[in-house]
């Protein structure tokens, strides 16, 4: 068994650690405004006058259109969005932040904010760099990654 990778030492197991961690820490901090961090996500991302695409949400969130739509009829009950079909294309859905969606979106991006400004306050500017370059080096390389 020498020579073998630990679980707990390769890279994908910190990026999946440390994301669920944040993930965990967002859902904790947002509970009190009923929303996750999901949710939260999608409100930040969802543009106040053009509307987003249910597919550009999607994508967003990293999910299929199938599984996405649980979660819209979800917001639109509970009056955070609501959809409309694209004017110029009427198989195309877009979805808007009703003024309770904004609302909660505001209280996302403040949580956000902070959180950021607390991890900036114990990264140096340095480190971050370092780290976000690293970020974009290991989705390059593994959306390159052919075995």
């Amino acid at each position: 068994m020498h020579n073998s990778v630990k679980h707990q030492e390769t890279i994908d197991y910190f990026l999946k650690i440390v994301w669920q961690t944040v993930a965990n820490r967002y859902n904790q901090l947002v509970t009190e405004f009923g929303i996750t961090q999901s949710i939260g996500y999608l409100l930040i991302n969802i543009d106040e006058k053009e509307g987003t695409t249910v597919s550009q949400a999607a994508a967003l969130l990293g999910l299929k259109s199938t599984s996405l739509s649980r979660m819209l009829s979800q917001l639109e009950k509970t009056g955070l969005i609501y959809r409309e079909s694209n004017a110029g294309d009427k198989r195309s859905v877009k979805i808007y932040l009703t003024d309770l969606g904004k609302e909660k979106r505001h209280q996302a991006r403040a949580v956000v904010k902070q959180f950021n400004n607390y991890l900036d306050s114990h990264i140096s500017e340095a480190d971050k760099q370092y780290l976000t370059d690293m970020l974009k080096k290991i989705n390059k390389l593994t959306l390159n990654y052919k075995p």
